[in-house]
């Protein structure tokens, strides 16, 4: 069965972005506060490099919601490639969740965006089959990764739990009645602290 992760940085009072996500505001209002342990402060440690290494390992497929794709909401009125540029850093399929069609977008360096209409798990279920025995990453926002938790997908958590409070914005477990997992491994910089969970089985 193919190994399932999603690594995620949260505020310490729940949210993983800032409210009004829009072009100006990729993240929400204040959403960047949750990510300079990996964009370069310099007061980032040995322990942020780990945990990057853990966010940026190569994996077969990943899972994402339009809205972690990109600002346009509605039918696709406009040419949109993702935030990443030319060569996004995911170098595999990624199956974005859109209620409006989309054809396939190739770019440089391996990525190409399917755009699955039919809901998490059929997403999920092409992901499984490109990914093989190289893994799924369900890359967000809040509302893909509470699908992938409410349908028990996610064999490993990462939470990078960041000392500051948004207030507004993505809660990642809201609604979210039952934490499937235990700590394995903990890192601390002032910046962040790293705590990487694996699932438990019943």
């Amino acid at each position: 069965m193919t190994d399932t992760t999603c690594h995620m940085s949260i505020s310490i009072d729940g949210y993983v972005a800032g409210p009004k996500q829009s072009f100006a505001n990729g993240l929400g209002i204040r959403g960047q506060e949750l990510h300079p342990w990996h964009m370069g402060d310099p007061r980032a440690t040995d322990a942020d490099r780990i945990a990057n290494s853990w966010l940026m390992r190569p994996r077969g497929a990943y899972v994402m919601g339009r809205n972690m794709f990109g600002p346009i909401r509605g039918e696709w009125n406009e040419p949109w490639s993702g935030w990443w540029g030319e060569e996004p850093p995911y170098h595999a399929p990624v199956f974005v969740l859109t209620h409006y069609s989309h054809k396939p977008i190739e770019m440089a360096g391996g990525t190409t965006f399917h755009f699955v209409t039919d809901g998490f798990k059929e997403a999920y279920a092409q992901a499984e089959a490109a990914a093989g025995d190289r893994g799924i990453d369900i890359a967000g926002g809040a509302s893909t990764v509470r699908q992938a938790l409410i349908a028990d997908v996610i064999d490993e958590l990462t939470l990078d739990l960041i000392p500051v409070l948004l207030g507004a914005g993505e809660r990642l477990f809201e609604g979210i009645s039952a934490f499937r997992f235990e700590p394995t491994e903990a890192l601390n910089s002032p910046l962040a602290t790293h705590i990487r969970y694996r699932h438990v089985t019943d």
